[in-house]
């Protein structure tokens, strides 16, 4: 896949993609970044994610907290936010409408 065009569209639903990776349990950014990778959209890079995060952060979505680490250092945890389980959800059903006539499109399933 033409890498820029996946970067596109990885910026459009990054946002969603952390939100759900958060929706059952906080998680710290280099783990989350793993977790992207395992599920295939990654890697992704501190640079690209930890924007996403700050971003997150300030618009209440998700709350972040320092733990202090059992074998190293610590590491800052995000945690989704009532708000930010809402706006998963209005969000994932935004995505949902806009991917299946996409998919259906680039598939043939639409005559046009």
């Amino acid at each position: 896949m033409e890498i820029e065009r996946r970067g596109q569209w990885l910026r459009g639903v990054l946002d969603l993609c952390v939100l759900g990776l958060l929706r059952d349990r906080e998680s710290y950014g280099y783990e989350l970044a793993q977790s992207l990778d395992a599920a295939g959209i990654g890697p992704i890079q501190g640079g690209t994610l930890y924007p996403v995060l700050l971003r997150l952060q300030r618009a209440g979505l998700v709350t972040a907290q320092w733990h202090e680490g059992a074998s190293g250092p610590a590491r800052k945890y995000y945690r989704i936010t009532d708000h930010g389980r809402a706006a998963l959800s209005r969000g994932g059903h935004d995505w949902v409408a806009f991917v299946t006539p996409v998919t259906a499109i680039v598939t043939g399933g639409v005559d046009g």
